[in-house]
């Protein structure tokens, strides 16, 4: 079964929808415009139920089937953008300063959204498709807002399903895995205290730039020492903040960064060898080192019958040659993890061919993928509430 002929159709319609996404971003919670037009569409379709304010800016609408009696499952999409400078070039790049879609949120959106209006439409399943729309993806644990604001119970859903678009993946491909398919993430904050100092006379002072360069060499070894070599970890300092001169030692500096893992134990496991790295480097130099650790998204782990499920429907859309599933897991985070812990699930790709990676000034969401989105969505609904 190729594209769906409807999905075609809507093609330029969900692509002006997608454009207009784009041009407006909008950041974590705050949400509100693309919250609104998002209501408005589903209203307009004629959505049985659609209902703003979960998760403090969620949306949700329902789609009841004409085939009777049936569970609830849930397709989720993510609105928010990100903290940064657009330079795509395009026509409809961002008309908010210092504000992006750099991620394909706005693709997302509007590909859900064309698949609300199909189903709305034919409504050819049994039970009800619940399409989520969830806020602060990037970095805000929105999706955790939604669960703990009771979204699974008070719509029924049985099972929930996510889709990301992916750079370099041709489009009109797919590609998924069982099990583990993104990491856990944490971030971390260490602040480093010495004793300032002239800089022509060190044996003065307790340098903490030259211990903070200790702790980021040493960090290191988490991965080549201390964790199993087929595990995977990544232990990345991303900022070192300290001095203001060049003849003097500071007092402090702060360095921050993060950790991805794919095992609870492993993740356990990194955060006490930094606690450890921290407090002994710090001792042997006479300093004080402060450690901030923040256990961020869980795994993202995909249930094994509904991987099966999702790469069967994505077979009927493009080919099984064109379904990679069992592509490696992915060291970045994703907060549909909360959803997948809550009910059972599963998490795909959808290829965004040859464009800038996600969170590049220059990325752009691939409107071309958008009837390979929509149509992915429908199939699996009516395949998941077949009568």
């Amino acid at each position: 079964m190729p594209i769906l002929n409807r999905a075609a159709e809507l093609q330029d319609e969900v692509t002006g929808w997608r454009r207009m996404l784009h041009q407006n971003p909008e950041l974590n919670y705050d949400v509100f415009q693309t919250a609104q037009f998002v209501t408005d569409k589903l209203k307009s379709f004629g959505c049985d139920e659609v209902v703003g304010g979960i998760g403090r800016t969620g949306v949700v609408g329902v789609i009841r089937g004409n085939l009777g009696a049936g569970s609830t499952i849930g397709l989720r999409a993510d609105m928010d953008a990100l903290p940064m400078t657009e330079a795509s070039g395009k026509p409809y790049a961002s008309a908010n300063p210092g504000k992006m879609h750099a991620c394909g949120h706005d693709g997302h959106t509007a590909m859900l959204l064309g698949a609300a209006k199909y189903l709305a439409e034919t409504r050819n399943f049994a039970g009800s498709v619940a399409v989520i729309f969830q806020p602060a993806e990037e970095g805000g644990a929105g999706g955790l807002a939604m669960v703990e604001d009771g979204m699974m119970d008070r719509f029924g859903i049985s099972q929930v399903f996510g889709m990301h678009n992916m750079p370099g993946l041709p489009v009109g491909q797919f590609a998924t895995r069982p099990g583990p398919i993104m990491a856990a993430t944490a971030e971390f904050t260490i602040t480093v205290k010495g004793k300032g100092g002239h800089a022509a006379m060190p044996h003065l002072a307790i340098d903490p730039i030259l211990i903070g360069s200790q702790i980021v060499a040493a960090f290191q070894t988490i991965a080549s020492r201390t964790i199993d070599p087929l595990e995977s970890i990544v232990v990345t300092v991303t900022k070192f903040h300290g001095g203001d001169a060049y003849n003097i030692i500071p007092e402090q500096v702060q360095l921050a960064g993060t950790v991805r893992t794919l095992k609870k134990e492993v993740a356990a496991m990194a955060r006490e060898r930094i606690h450890a790295i921290c407090a002994g480097i710090g001792a042997a130099h006479g300093a004080s080192v402060h450690v901030d650790y923040d256990a961020n998204y869980p795994v993202t782990f995909n249930h094994a019958a509904e991987t099966v499920l999702i790469g069967d429907v994505a077979a009927t859309i493009a080919g099984e040659a064109q379904v990679h599933r069992e592509i490696q897991p992915l060291m970045g985070g994703e907060d549909f993890s909360y959803m997948l812990e809550a009910r059972p699930g599963a998490f795909i790709f959808i290829g965004n061919g040859d464009s800038a990676n996600l969170h590049h000034p220059a990325y752009d969401f691939n409107d071309e993928a958008i009837s390979h989105g929509i149509s992915y969505w429908v199939k699996l609904t009516e395949t998941a509430l077949a009568a």
